[in-house]
């Protein structure tokens, strides 16, 4: 089944995969063959790419290689070869040879040389198989030694793995190929017996099958004798075990097979070609090669050698990636060191999920582990995705980069919590001072002050001469002083207003300057009171005991045009107060 987008993270996070590292190089020279020649080197490119996606998972790699070729895969090794170009091959008999050793200076083996050599860099060891690569991977897997194998070879499962990985996508709308023996055995019902002796029957890479059968009736004989026994029939039986099945019919077809019992057909072997041994024979020698492949059993060393935790090298990294892609160690530490950090803070994850698993719920300041991660910078998004940036502690050449943010919530959620802390903290709004509003209405009573001034000297002129404030002098230059005045004080009061909240501030001066201005009432309606002039008393004292303003001496002497102009004065102050207000 195809497992993609988000599913890619789960199946490999934290997990521990085999790779028979023939079968990537092919892969990635496959994509690259038709882009530009070996030299530009753009397969062990992608290989960086894929090992660095999935370094980023806390995915632990094992690198496995091909060993000698089997001698039962002599022939299917020789038709790859277009008839064999190494002489070894040409021996008659494979039963002659117990193997073949590969070519170790071809292109291919150059390739393999190359991969080894960044995966060592980068922290991923290498074993070396006997054999078959698939094989060893399958035993690791079967063993529980790893989580799956990477491998684009089908018989796999009849080697004994459980999970196989065949293709890999990486970036946008990447997947994983995998298929999972459980199942296999629950929807097809064919477990690794049955799966050997379909290949017996129908052929594979030991052998080109049996004339006369196709996949229908192979199925049906298998499904017929039950997985538990079916190769312990087959070795003792062999093709003898189909006789009961001749004359049984699927779909209205005949199941028929080129089976005879006479000696000169036990001459020729599965693939119908001449052969010394019986037909049992040849169907155990397929038989044993899947279940008893030549590899390095799970107690060896070399099997713990490849199980250790291998750090990566920065310094070889550096000489490698300057060596066969011409990178600076700026760019090289641009696209690695962001994916070891994250893995560094994936492992820092599971500690303390298995630390609570075991019931050690340690407080965060307390792990034996320190947090990887220095404290949260932002937010991002990518691709859909939430991501915070982080900053990371004791990184050497990285100070900060994306991680997922599911991932920080199950390191440390300490973090997201200081974060959010500290972004409320920034974003709470401050008071202004209270003694602007005090200025402001100090700044009214300024005004009412120069307003009164300018009304006391309007009277003070009027009663020295009637004639001129009938003819209206003064009363418009005092028009104008006042005009200017209240201008002035307005455009200041505007100004500061719009740097302040609009709310509460400009309503709180408003409400000020309103009771100052009902306290202090000039009436400029009711008669005066009698005047008292008395000796020694200066024209500024008598200015300050003025409470009414009258701008005529008498009734009788107010002429239409004073009594216009006084009208017009009230008007206007009036007007002005409702302005300020």
């Amino acid at each position: 089944m195809i497992k993609a987008n988000g599913y890619f993270n789960e199946e490999f996070s934290n997990k521990r995969v085999c790779v028979d590292l023939s079968c990537w190089m092919v892969q990635l020279q496959n994509v690259n063959k038709s882009h530009c020649p070996l030299k530009d080197k753009l397969y062990l490119k992608g290989l960086f790419h894929r090992l660095r996606a999935l370094i980023a998972l806390n995915c632990s790699l094992i690198f496995v290689t091909d060993g000698s070729i089997p001698a039962i895969k002599l022939s299917t090794y020789r038709r790859r070869l277009n008839a064999g170009n190494e002489d070894v091959l040409e021996a008659g008999n494979p039963r002659n040879v117990s193997s073949v050793k590969r070519n170790m200076g071809s292109e291919f083996s150059c390739m393999i040389k190359e991969a080894k050599f960044l995966g060592g860099a980068l922290g991923i060891p290498c074993l070396d198989g006997i054999e078959e690569a698939e094989a060893q991977c399958a035993l690791l897997n079967s063993e529980s030694l790893c989580d799956g194998c990477f491998t684009s070879d089908s018989d796999a499962f009849l080697f004994g793995a459980r999970t196989v990985y065949r293709d890999i996508c990486l970036g946008e709308g990447g997947y994983v190929v995998c298929y999972e023996m459980d199942d296999i055995e629950r929807e097809l019902g064919f477990g690794r017996n049955s799966l050997i002796t379909l290949a017996v029957l129908l052929g594979s890479d030991y052998t080109r099958g049996v004339r006369g059968f196709g996949p229908e009736s192979a199925c049906q004989i298998v499904k017929s004798i039950g997985d538990p026994t079916v190769l312990q029939r087959f070795a003792s039986e062999g093709l003898s075990i189909t006789k009961k099945q001749k004359n049984s019919k699927k779909k209205g077809q005949t199941l028929t097979c080129e089976y005879k019992e006479n000696n000169a057909d036990r001459a020729r072997d599965l693939n119908g070609k001449k052969c010394d041994l019986p037909i049992e024979n040849q169907f155990l020698q397929v038989i044993n090669a899947y279940l008893k492949p030549k590899c390095h059993s799970a107690d060896s060393d070399a099997v713990h050698r490849v199980l250790a935790h291998y750090s990566f090298s920065r310094s070889q990294l550096h000489q490698i990636c300057a060596r066969f892609f011409d990178w600076p160690p700026e760019k090289t530490d641009e696209y690695i060191l962001p994916k070891i950090a994250e893995r560094n803070l994936r492992r820092f994850a599971n500690l303390r999920s298995s630390s609570s698993k075991l019931g050690v719920d340690l407080p965060f300041n307390e792990m034996p582990v320190k947090c990887p991660i220095s404290s949260i910078v932002k937010t991002r998004k990518s691709q859909g995705r939430d991501y915070f940036e982080v900053s990371w502690d004791d990184m050497d050449g990285l100070e900060s980069s994306a991680v997922p943010a599911d991932l920080v919530e199950s390191a440390c959620p300490e973090k997201i919590l200081e974060f959010q802390q500290r972004r409320a903290q920034k974003q709470k709004p401050t008071r202004k001072p209270r003694s602007k509003k005090v200025d402001k209405a100090a700044d009214m009573k300024e005004i009412d002050r120069k307003l009164q001034e300018l009304l006391l000297e309007i009277e003070q002129e009027s009663t020295i001469t009637s004639n001129a404030v009938i003819s209206g002098r003064f009363v418009p230059e005092k028009i104008d002083d006042i005009t200017h005045i209240v201008d002035d004080q307005r455009t200041h009061l505007n100004t500061e207003s719009e740097s302040e909240n609009r709310g509460s501030s400009s309503s709180s001066c408003h409400s000020t300057a309103s009771r100052t201005l009902e306290t202090e009432i000039i009436d400029l309606i009711s008669p005066p009171p009698p005047r008292v002039h008395a000796r020694g008393v200066s024209k500024c004292q008598e200015a300050r005991c003025i409470d009414v303003i009258e701008l005529s001496e008498s009734d009788n002497d107010v002429s239409p045009q004073h009594a216009r102009k006084v009208r017009d004065l009230r008007l206007f102050i009036a007007n002005v107060r409702n302005d300020i207000s």
